[in-house]
């Protein structure tokens, strides 16, 4: 994987302010589907949620993200809220989900606003902020290598066609994997051909849920899902996603306290329609980047064709879905975190930054939070020689 080349083509020529449509940013809209399509698709088949609304505000979000943010600023659902909703869809409700958004609307509003982020942002050193962003690349690399097991020699096929692909300047990778996958899907079952042939539009209007969620199901919602998913937003959301975004964009930087009120905004907005809990990534731009993506205009387009489908083609999102098999999705996850994990190797010289590194990366394998907590323990042992190595 050729990371240096492409690091030193995005520092030698920035990206532009203006948001892009190009081929490029056509294939890296698509850089994020390996966590995008397995929690929608388990919000909606397992828990029996609204599709329309699911993909309705996650595709409005896109598109003002990406007109906001004019970077890959990616925006993926919260990997915690969704697998323990999902775990648990006999006894969590809907209401609980947006209850969990809204909660964690507030939460992250609050931090946002009230500087909060920027004492925390202090205490971090390069080491660990390194260090959660490959924790993350690692994990992302593990899930990959655990979906594309499904089917490993169409795995290996499709990894072998994008490695051969990812700097080539005229034919995208992504669009490879993509045209690769629908081919696999359709061989696979003969009978998803007349199955998507039978699709057809028809326009149907979102529904407001905001008065279908009751105070109890707020607080459950709070507590089970929402409380739970705080220390992952932190590390991967906020710190990794700050880190990431101005290392790829120096002349488009945030800071964690823009990131925190953006989280905030984002999960105060998406369940007004009936959408599930988001956040930014700094897996999901590696991704987006990764296959080709240099502006915000990859989000949007994404955006777009999520609120199209949503409105016009809701009843059919399932079936779409399937023309996506896992172990395509799995070779795109396992990409978008090697470029995560390739990223985070400048950490300094000493042989104390790389032991600090080296354990924020391990604990933020298990648990994002504890990477962080773990990080800062271990930095200020070292720092105050009560900690020898």
């Amino acid at each position: 994987m050729q990371d240096t080349s492409d690091n030193k083509s995005i520092n030698k020529k920035p990206p532009s302010f203006h948001n892009r449509f190009d081929r490029f940013e056509w294939a890296g809209a698509f850089g994020d589907l390996g966590t995008l399509i397995p929690f929608v698709t388990g919000y909606i088949t397992v828990m029996h949620m609204d599709p329309q609304g699911v993909l309705l505000m996650l595709g409005l979000l896109m598109i003002g993200s990406g007109m906001f943010y004019r970077t890959p600023m990616s925006v993926q659902p919260m990997k915690a809220i969704g697998g323990a909703a999902i775990a648990q869809a006999a006894t969590i409700t809907p209401g609980m989900v947006w209850g969990a958004g809204i909660f964690t609307g507030l939460l992250w509003l609050a931090l946002g606003l009230t500087g909060t982020l920027k004492f925390i942002s202090n205490l971090i050193t390069q080491p660990v902020s390194r260090g959660i962003v490959l924790g993350l690349g690692l994990l992302f690399m593990m899930e990959g290598l655990r979906m594309m097991q499904t089917e490993l020699i169409v795995a290996v096929i499709a990894l072998a066609l994008a490695f051969a692909l990812l700097t080539n300047k005229r034919l995208p990778a992504m669009f490879v994997l993509i045209i690769f996958g629908v081919i696999i899907a359709l061989l696979r079952d003969p009978n998803l051909g007349r199955e998507l042939s039978a699709i057809h539009w028809n326009l149907r209007l979102p529904n407001f849920t905001l008065g279908q969620i009751t105070w109890a199901e707020f607080l459950t919602g709070a507590l089970i899902l929402g409380i739970p998913q705080v220390p992952l937003t932190l590390g991967n959301s906020v710190i990794a996603t700050v880190e990431e975004n101005n290392r790829l964009f120096p002349e488009r930087p945030v800071t964690e306290k823009k990131i925190a009120t953006s989280l905030g905004l984002l999960n105060l907005i998406s369940p007004i329609y009936g959408g599930i809990p988001v956040c930014h990534g700094a897996g999901g731009m590696a991704g987006h980047v990764r296959f080709g993506a240099r502006t915000g205009g990859a989000l949007i387009i994404l955006g777009a064709i999520l609120l199209v489908t949503s409105l016009f083609f809701s009843s059919s999102i399932v079936l779409i879905f399937k023309v996506f098999p896992a172990s395509i999705l799995g070779v795109i996850l396992f990409i978008a975190g090697l470029e995560l994990a390739v990223s985070a190797r400048d950490v300094g010289k000493e042989k104390t930054d790389y032991f600090t590194w080296m354990v924020t990366a391990g604990f933020s394998i298990w648990n994002m939070g504890a990477g962080f907590v773990a990080g800062l323990i271990v930095q200020e042992l070292l720092k105050r020689k009560l900690l020898k190595i």
